[in-house]
């Protein structure tokens, strides 16, 4: 008995009694299984009363990949062979006129490398609350008439929906509170119209951006390389979100001072990560200024990629101060990946001086605090580079010279080193 009849059987067998979720991740489409097929047992299993339906049609690479330490590297392969066969391979169409009736009780719709095709009239999916569309064909005009039958839409996911150029959220998604648009490489303008939109995380070349009063957390990852995360208009930021509370920025091509025109007053966590590796630290100040009522605030730096002076080097004696530059909510300051970089330090030694609530401050040495040995298959942290583990030392000499006699006994300062075990420091 072949695959295809194999899961016929199965199919046919929970038909009709009551299948809540229905989740099928095809290898190899369309070498080992075809449209037909795919058709058919959609057919089979998609009946009223199914809540959760997820479909992945996966690459051969990824499917068989079973090693989280492998995973990464499979999935870029695939990625790649993705883009070469584009044009020669046949795109699934999926049969949205299936959910007209059947999709009524669909709370979650998760489809990956497929076309999405929705028809006006067809597919009232009334209770569906979670969208996720990852490498979906699908155009402004289709998505628009799949919001016009989703008004009880809670979270959109759009992952490499490379058909969009314009996205339009429109006021009838009156739940929606979550948006994630990530990678959607020709995507121009993003305006949402949903008046209680959250949160919403974008990756992508900044674009455009207009999102409403409701936001209160804003992540965004510029692309490597393709734009400066700096020329931001941060004073249409200031009047797109007034009210943000909680911001993430990344871009490993910001190079100079972040500069807002203006204040965000409600700002309470602030995370900043990447920068070009010449960046001058210090200059961050700046913007802290500009968010008077700041609580938390993380820098995470690849210390493999910084390239400047070390503050342990002979020319780097004095360090530089910003006086009357004063920040009294700020509590917490985490800062991954530190290093002996001269501006760096100084920052450090900023917030010790001037962040007149500051109750925490944690200097991690490591640029991946979330694997240690505990938690990774091989029961091994990530490996540090060379370069990495003797900077990391440098790091350590640096907070005894510099930082720990500045430490006020209301502080309480915590260096996470590297693991002893996995990453035995260079001299």
């Amino acid at each position: 008995m072949d695959l295809a009849r194999k899961i016929d059987h199965i199919l046919k067998n929970h038909s009709g009694i009551g299948v809540k979720a229905l989740k099928l991740e095809i290898c190899g489409f369309p070498f080992f299984n075809n449209s037909c097929d795919l058709d058919r047992w959609l057919h089979i299993a998609v009946k009223p009363g199914i809540e959760e339906l997820d479909m992945k049609l996966l690459s051969t690479y990824v499917a068989l990949c079973r090693k989280k330490s492998h995973a990464t590297i499979c999935r870029k392969i695939s990625e790649a062979a993705f883009c070469r066969k584009k044009s020669h391979t046949n795109v699934y169409n999926f049969p949205f006129s299936l959910l007209d009736g059947s999709g009524k009780s669909i709370q979650q719709l998760h489809l990956y490398n497929c076309a999405l095709r929705p028809t006006t009239g067809l597919g009232h999916l009334r209770s569906l609350t979670r969208l996720e569309l990852f490498r979906v064909s699908i155009t402004e005009d289709e998505l628009r008439c799949l919001f016009s039958s989703s008004i009880a839409l809670e979270k959109l996911v759009l992952r490499s929906c490379n058909e969009l150029s314009f996205l339009e959220i429109p006021s009838l998604l009156q739940q929606l509170n979550h948006l994630v648009v990530m990678d959607c490489g020709n995507l121009e303008v993003i305006k949402s119209k949903a008046p209680n939109l959250y949160i919403f995380h974008y990756g992508g070349t900044l674009i455009p951006l207009s999102l409403g009063d409701s936001l209160q957390n804003l992540y965004i990852d510029a692309l490597l390389g393709r734009q400066d995360v700096v020329p931001y208009p941060w004073a249409d930021l200031l009047r797109m979100v007034p009210h943000l509370e909680d911001l993430q920025i990344s871009s490993y091509c910001a190079r100079d001072t972040l500069v807002v025109p203006g204040k965000f007053l409600h700002l309470q966590c602030l995370c900043i990560g990447a920068f070009n590796p010449d960046y001058d630290y210090l200059s961050l100040v700046s913007f802290l200024d500009a968010c008077p009522s700041l609580e938390t605030f993380i820098l995470s730096v690849d210390a493999d990629r910084v390239r400047q002076e070390s503050v342990l080097a002979e020319s780097s004696h004095d360090l530089r101060q910003m006086p009357g530059h004063v920040h009294r909510n700020i509590k917490d300051v985490f800062i991954i990946g530190f290093c002996s970089a001269k501006s760096m330090v100084e920052l450090t030694c900023h917030m010790l001086e001037n962040a007149k609530s500051l109750e925490y401050l944690t200097l991690n040495t490591s640029s991946n605090p979330e694997i240690s040995c505990s938690d990774s298959e091989n029961g091994r942290c990530l490996p540090m580079s060379k370069h990495m583990r003797k900077e990391a030392r440098k790091a350590l000499l640096a907070v005894e010279r510099y930082i720990l006699g500045k430490v006020p006994c209301s502080v309480e300062l915590e260096v996470v080193k590297p693991c002893s075990r996995c990453n035995t420091l260079e001299i």
